[in-house]
């Protein structure tokens, strides 16, 4: 199908952007979401206001102890940053495994975690990272915690007017092990259900868990039981595969034609305990 007609306009500033869509436009940056849904006519918005080439939202650096990542980094960009890659591996390894070459070149961080597809990977290595998301809009700049953000498919904490500007993870501590492992949709690259784990090991315990998982329900979330089950433990096959079994645990379980609620229910422990087992293995 063909789009409705709509306005474009390549903004020049990140302000003028930001007034644009303050006025109503919708914002346009990789446009791996938002074309493909115009063209089905699932949205159909009146201006757009291309951000994708702001140099003030293409930026990976590190400050204050965390790495902040622009709106506007692509995928590939996450994947290859040499300080993702050395300082916060996790999302690194997670962007490797979003769609394909031509997806993580055109798509954008920002614009996937405003999207917030309940089967997208960044969610899930969000959670984990407990990362902290900056919405900017003309006249206003908020930090919401990632747990917050998203709140339900493709529903998150952005206001009207506002803007995912800047995502924020921290800098490993030495001795964490990080995995992202999912089941992915051949066709599409979205994780039937994925999960992160994040793992500091210190004095031959585990010192804390962090389990973010996507996929499964409607939203991403945190595995709090999974992770209190395996704090303080040794990280043996049986330990881990207890802690796994809770990932699942009291979440209303999506079911479509890809899987069922039982099965992406299976998949979760599954996933959860490899993902686990390689978190650990790369703690030594």
């Amino acid at each position: 199908m063909i789009p409705e007609n709509f306005e474009y306009t390549a903004a020049a500033t990140l302000d003028q952007a930001l007034g644009l869509i303050a006025q109503g436009a919708k914002p346009l940056a990789g446009g791996m979401s938002l074309i493909p849904m115009m063209k089905l006519r699932l949205a159909t918005p009146d201006r757009l206001v291309d951000i994708g080439r702001l140099g003030e939202l293409n930026y990976i650096r590190e400050q204050g102890g965390a790495i902040h990542v622009g709106a506007g980094v692509t995928h590939f960009e996450v994947e290859s940053s040499p300080l993702l890659r050395g300082k916060c591996p996790l999302l690194a390894e997670t962007a490797a495994y979003i769609g394909d070459v031509q997806v993580r070149n055109m798509g954008t961080i920002g614009g996937s975690v405003a999207h917030a597809d309940p089967s997208a990977d960044y969610p899930a290595a969000l959670q984990a990272l407990e990362a902290r998301i900056v919405l900017k809009g003309a006249r206003s700049q908020r930090t919401v915690a990632a747990a917050d953000f998203f709140e339900d498919a493709f529903v998150t904490a952005l206001e009207p007017g506002e803007i995912v500007a800047e995502v924020i993870v921290p800098v490993e501590a030495d001795g964490t092990g990080v995995s992202y492992q999912k089941m992915l949709q051949p066709a599409s690259g979205f994780a039937i259900v994925g999960v992160a784990a994040r793992v500091p090991r210190s004095g031959g315990r585990i010192a804390m868990v962090r389990i973010g998982v996507t996929g499964l329900a409607n939203r991403s979330y945190r595995a709090i039981a999974a992770e209190k089950a395996l704090e303080g433990k040794a990280g043996s096959a049986s330990e881990i595969q207890n802690a796994a079994a809770l990932v699942p645990e009291g979440v209303d379980a999506n079911s479509d034609l890809h899987a069922s609620a039982e099965y992406r229910r299976h998949l979760a422990v599954v996933y959860a305990a490899r993902a686990l087992a390689a978190a650990l293995a790369r703690t030594a």
